[in-house]
């Protein structure tokens, strides 16, 4: 989340009732390759990325960069929470702006993680540059995502096809609380 006045990084870990947010640390490395290389996890994400070339081009140290945070319950990984800025150039209408973007394990699915971890990221993000906006896509066929992003106090911008199927992109900002 690079801009003229960066985001000290990374903040203490984000404690919410059941989780934690955190920086990767290398006893993820199972986690992630979990996460990555599930067919649950990537059936609206482009799919699974093959296991031995996940593990094989995963570094051993994990990747500690501004905006990303393992979620942790219970000691363990159980997904992952970014939120970046969009790199300029991609064909996406919202490069350049802030995203919040999440996957967590199958197991996890349903509790209400997704919603408790993204939430605690987003009130990080509000605290740590006030009335900036926060955008979301997901496929309009993942309504698990589009309940999620309702839910957070996401508005519709507008739908656009890309990847082969249509996107639904929604903004968020401090002024609008979670609910």
């Amino acid at each position: 989340m690079t801009e003229a006045e960066p985001v000290a990084w990374p903040p203490a870990p984000i404690r919410t009732e059941r989780l934690v947010l955190r920086e990767p640390e290398r006893r993820d490395r199972p986690a992630i390759i979990e996460l990555f290389t599930s067919p649950e996890v990537g059936t609206y994400v482009g799919g699974p990325r093959p296991r031995d070339e996940f593990e094989r081009a995963l570094p051993e140290e994990p990747d500690r960069r501004p905006g990303l945070f393992v979620v942790e319950l219970d000691a363990a990984m159980i997904g992952i929470v970014t939120i970046e800025r969009r790199a300029e150039g991609l064909p996406r209408p919202d490069a350049g702006r802030v995203e919040l973007g999440y996957l967590f394990l199958p197991a996890a699915w349903g509790r209400g993680y997704a919603a408790e971890a993204c939430a605690a990221a987003l009130d990080w993000f509000a605290g740590a540059r006030p009335g900036e906006p926060v955008t979301l896509c997901t496929q309009t066929a993942n309504r698990r995502s589009m309940r999620l992003a309702a839910k957070l106090g996401f508005t519709e911008v507008e739908r656009f096809d890309a990847y082969g199927a249509e996107q639904w992109r929604g903004v968020w900002s401090a002024t609008r609380s979670p609910s």
